[in-house]
């Protein structure tokens, strides 16, 4: 009986293994315990088929928790008032999602009790003496209905829960909800979680093991947060070889592209000096750790070499900087064919996303969440518009796809904010839309969440779809939910703000701008500007000596002031005054050939061809007036 069962439930993703059970599988081997894995979500999709998991898990709102409500019926039992009332008020109301919709999640629902019985009997779970299930998004109501069932048939089993969705105060209340659970795993469990176990093995007590919820005479208690792992090179390389065997195994496999989960940091060392306003991204844990460059690399060229899948995805919060100086290099030196994804932030330098492409980070997600200035400041984002704007420029340059976001709503915003980005967003058209747009969330471990009054938000209360996942009361609601809803004070009310600028991202995705702004250097010298968006003004333009000079500076922000400095500087016989320079810049940004704030100026063109380009190379010294 001294066995391990880690479970992945629906709706787990396909594409990914579970990290976590990756990484405490070896760390139980390291305790000599022996622990199996499965990826009962293969089974699942197989049992839907690949489309039409892929449609409940991924395409409908996550917000709609309409993957959770399928499942909701085999924890519970059939509460037929209740079923409609979901329907009714989230699907159809909420979300206003097509009859054709609603049929296809209750088609969904129906085959929900086959799979839990399949699972039943495929799995030998009287073998195992713990059962783990990690639950995250939206795996909590299929993982409660399956553990439920475990614990009827295998009563000495004990079940653990750990995940996201059971961090902090939301898994004391979950475990105090539900008596079939045994103990939850809060946070990082790579240390708790193998003592745990051991002293389920030995009937001992875990009353000293931080990070664990227990039950103690009928009621919840919690140990308080788990150890930090705070060397990152301790941790395990993980074990992705059940995720494999099962995706192997499963009729959609053949559907299925893989992706390598790989982890070379926790926390965020921009959320610990300046919390994002509305992130609650590393919940209990903000600060930050990361692997050594040497131990990263390793690892990395390991699972690359065991797995030979090449799509890799960093489950970083934010790239660590120092790694420009060390990792990165040596990922490009290894010329591996690898195809990285990293979040990073929005400031980087062209140096920097050169060592991106070079070292194989083929995407990004950059932190991009606003064009407007105002609105990042409230964010508390310490970036800029035309910092955001000159690195998606630079990602067009280096081939690297930068994935970016618009969010609204933000107490404290105006209308004079999207109204500016309204008059950007026609330049900028051609380096891609963004991938998302939508209002504000507030989510617990958030600023927002945990000092609402500071921002004039009032009248906190779960998302709606939560009252017909748990039934229970409000207070115990307020517990367990991840995502709340929300009242503005009036004073600082956005709401109808940013309705214009939703409309123009609406018909951008629609339409996307096949064109674009680049620019060549003629056999004379000259940089000549070729704009072939559908809205050019000019379709050539060529700059030399004293306005390609000023061009080429601005290919990162500057100041006018400095424009006119390096313009000096660089041409010390010229006659020139700082009116001419401005008049020329205004001519440039009229024809959508830069940008500025007011105060800073932003060149928007990429070279003709963007890997071999050298930029910033200045025209001969000859004297060329500005054009007004």
């Amino acid at each position: 009986m001294k066995k391990v069962l880690l479970v992945s439930m629906p709706y787990g993703a396909l594409e990914r293994p579970a990290l976590g059970l990756s990484l405490l599988k070896p760390a139980l081997a390291d305790a000599g315990i022996p622990c199996d894995v499965r990826y009962l979500n293969f089974s699942f999709a197989d049992l839907l088929g690949l489309e039409r998991y892929r449609w409940i898990s991924s395409e409908l709102p996550y917000t709609a928790f309409a993957g959770d409500w399928t499942f909701t019926h085999l924890l519970y039992g059939k509460r037929p008032a209740a079923e409609q009332s979901y329907l009714d008020e989230i699907l159809r109301r909420t979300w206003c999602r097509s009859e054709a919709d609603i049929m296809g999640v209750l088609d969904v629902r129906s085959l929900a009790s086959y799979f839990l019985e399949h699972s039943l009997a495929a799995v030998p779970w009287r073998e195992y003496a713990v059962v783990g299930f990690t639950s995250t998004f939206e795996q909590n109501i299929a993982s409660l209905a399956m553990a439920r069932q475990v614990k009827h048939l295998s009563p000495e089993t004990a079940i653990v829960f750990g995940g996201a969705n059971w961090e902090g105060e939301m898994g004391l209340e979950l475990h105090q909800r539900f008596r079939f659970v045994d103990y939850v795993c809060s946070g990082e469990s790579e240390k708790s979680f193998p003592s745990l176990v051991e002293q389920i093995f030995r009937r001992g007590s875990v009353t000293n093991i931080p990070g664990i919820v227990y039950r103690a005479e009928g009621q919840s208690v919690s140990n308080g947060p788990p150890e930090m792992i705070r060397e990152m090179d301790q941790l395990p390389v993980p074990d992705f070889s059940d995720y494999f065997r099962d995706l192997g195994r499963s009729g959609t496999a053949s559907g299925v592209i893989p992706t390598l989960l790989f982890e070379t940091s926790r926390g965020c060392w921009w959320g610990a000096k300046h919390h994002c306003t509305f992130c609650g991204l590393n919940g209990q844990s903000m600060a930050f750790r990361s692997k050594s460059a040497p131990r990263a690399l390793a690892e990395l060229e390991y699972l690359l070499d065991t797995w030979g899948v090449e799509l890799v995805e960093a489950v970083d919060n934010i790239l660590d900087m120092k790694y420009f100086r060390d990792l990165l290099p040596a990922l490009a030196a290894a010329n591996r064919s690898a195809q990285i994804f990293y979040e990073v932030k929005a400031n980087l330098t062209r140096k920097h996303v050169e060592l991106l492409r070079d070292a194989g980070v083929n995407r990004i997600q950059p932190g991009i969440e606003s064009m407007s200035d105002h609105v990042l400041k409230l964010m508390r984002k310490g970036t800029t518009a035309l910092q955001n704007i000159q690195l998606l420029k630079w990602c067009k340059e280096y081939n690297i796809v930068a994935d970016w976001n618009l969010l609204y709503g933000f107490p404290g915003e105006t209308r004079d904010d999207y109204r500016n980005m309204l008059k950007l967003f026609p330049a900028i058209r051609f380096l891609g839309v963004p991938v998302a747009w939508g209002p504000v969330r507030m989510d617990r471990f958030s600023p927002y969440f945990d000092s609402p009054s500071e921002f004039a938000m009032r009248s906190l209360r779960p998302m709606a779809p939560y009252r017909h996942l748990y039934p229970f009361r409000d207070e115990s609601l307020s517990r367990i939910a991840y995502y709340f809803d929300y009242d503005y004070d009036p004073a600082v009310d956005p709401t109808g703000y940013a309705e214009e600028v939703v409309k123009y991202l609406e018909e951008w995705k629609r339409n996307p701008e096949m064109g674009s702004l680049c620019y060549d250097i003629s056999p004379d010298g000259a940089l000549v500007l070729l704009d072939s968006r559908s809205d050019a003004t000019v379709r050539d333009l060529a700059l030399a000596g004293l306005e390609r000079a000023a061009y080429e500076y601005c290919d990162e922000h500057q100041p006018l002031s400095g424009i006119v400095r390096h313009l000096r500087e660089a041409f010390p016989e010229a006659k020139f005054g700082e009116e001419e320079v401005l008049g020329f810049l205004g001519s440039l940004v009229a024809n959508r050939l830069m940008v500025t704030d007011g105060a800073h100026y932003l060149a928007l063109a990429v070279p003709a061809n963007p890997r071999s380009a050298a930029p910033g190379m200045l025209g001969s010294p000859e004297l060329v007036m500005l054009r007004a």
